[in-house]
C-alpha cells in the first residue's frame, strides 16, 4: 500500500500497554523512542506484540519546537 504521508520511518515495536480503549504503543526508531496512542481495536487488529517491525506515519497539522 502506498500513502501520501511524507513522515514515514521503520522502527520495532518496544511495547504496547493496552486499557480498555486506547492503546499506549512505543516504537524504537533508530534508538530514539516514538510514543503513539491508538485505539485498542486497532492494536489488536494489526497485531502489535514487542518486537514487531512497524512503519511510524506521522501526519500532523502542528508541530512544536521548545527551548529552555
Amino acid at each position: 500500500m502506498e500513502l501520501s504521508v511524507r513522515n514515514q520511518l521503520a522502527g520495532t515495536v518496544k511495547s504496547v500497554k493496552a486499557g480498555t480503549v486506547m492503546a499506549e504503543v512505543v516504537v524504537d526508531v533508530g534508538g530514539n523512542e516514538i510514543v503513539a496512542a491508538i485505539t485498542a481495536g486497532s492494536a489488536e487488529k494489526l497485531g502489535l506484540a514487542e518486537g514487531e517491525d512497524v512503519v511510524v506515519l506521522i501526519k500532523a497539522t502542528e508541530v512544536m519546537i521548545g527551548r529552555e
